[in-house]
C-alpha cells in the first residue's frame, strides 16, 4: 500500500509531502471494537487519524453515559492535545472496529507547531468538533429521541460509508442517554416510516433523505461546516512544507 493510500480525509486534504511525513512518525493500527483507548483523566499520548471505523468520546456522569463527540474517517481524535491539553477529560472508546494512523503526541506537536499550513487545517478541524459539540447539546436539550437517533445514524453513515451500521441496543443507549427500551422504541418508529430496517446488532438505512426530515434540522449544520473550512474548494494555504526529517529535528 502506498503512503498516501489511507481513508482518511482529514489527511487526505494535506500534501503528499505532508502525508508522508505524518506517515513515517506513525503507524496503522488495529482499533477492535469495544477497545477504551484512553480513560478518563489519562495523559493523551497518541492521537489517531481515523481510516475505518468509529471513536465515540463518551462523558460520563453520576446519572450514566452519553457521548459528546463522534470521530470516523473525517477526522482524528486527540486535537486537544494540539492545544495544549495534557490529559483527556473523557473516554475514548471504539464503537465501530477499524483502524486508524496513530501519532505519538510529542513529534505531532513539534511539526504542528512549525508548519502553518498542518496548523491552519488541525484548527479548522477543532473548529468543526466544537459545532459537533453545540450540534451535540442543541440536539438533546430540543430534539425527540427519534429526531437524536436520526441524526446519529446519518452522522455514523456519513463516516462509515455504505447503508449498513453495526450496533447494539447497549451501545445506541449510551449514545442517546436513555434506557434500552427507549432505543428499540425509537428504532420502531423509523423502521415503521420505512427509514431503516433494524435487525439483531445491525441498522440499515433505507431511506437517508427521509432521516434528514426525520431529523428536523438537528442534522448537517456540523458537516456542512466542514466542507466548508475542510473540503476541496476551502480557502487555506498548506504554507511551506517541511523536510521528511523535520520531526525530528529539536523543538
Amino acid at each position: 500500500m502506498s503512503t498516501h493510500d489511507h481513508g482518511n480525509r482529514l489527511l487526505g486534504g494535506m500534501s503528499p509531502a505532508l502525508q508522508t511525513v505524518l506517515a513515517e512518525a506513525g503507524e496503522t493500527v488495529d482499533l477492535p471494537l469495544g477497545r477504551v483507548l484512553v480513560e478518563p483523566g489519562q495523559s493523551i499520548d497518541c492521537c489517531y487519524f481515523v481510516n475505518s471505523g468509529l471513536i465515540s468520546v463518551i462523558a460520563a456522569g453520576a446519572r450514566g453515559k452519553v457521548e459528546v463527540g463522534l470521530i470516523g474517517s473525517e477526522g482524528c481524535a486527540g486535537v486537544s492535545a494540539l492545544l495544549g491539553a495534557d490529559r483527556a477529560p473523557h473516554e475514548w472508546l471504539v464503537q465501530t472496529a477499524g483502524r486508524a494512523l496513530r501519532l505519538p503526541v510529542a513529534p505531532f506537536l513539534r511539526l504542528f507547531q512549525a508548519d502553518p499550513g498542518l496548523k491552519a487545517r488541525m484548527l479548522r478541524y477543532a473548529h468543526v468538533l466544537f459545532v459537533q459539540a453545540s450540534e451535540t447539546s442543541l440536539s438533546f436539550a430540543l430534539g425527540s429521541l427519534s429526531q437524536r437517533l436520526a441524526r446519529w445514524l446519518l452522522m455514523a453513515n456519513d463516516r462509515l460509508g455504505g447503508d449498513e451500521i453495526h450496533m447494539t441496543h447497549e451501545f445506541l443507549s449510551v449514545m442517546l442517554a436513555v434506557r434500552r427500551a427507549g432505543v428499540t422504541v425509537a428504532l420502531h418508529e423509523l423502521e415503521g416510516k420505512h427509514l431503516i430496517r433494524s435487525q439483531r446488532g445491525v441498522v440499515t438505512l433505507r431511506d437517508r433523505e427521509g432521516l434528514a426530515r426525520e431529523a428536523g434540522g438537528f442534522y448537517g449544520v456540523a458537516k456542512a461546516e466542514y466542507e466548508r473550512v475542510l473540503g476541496p474548494g476551502a480557502a487555506w494555504s498548506d504554507g511551506e512544507m517541511l523536510p521528511p526529517n523535520a520531526l525530528h529535528a529539536s523543538s
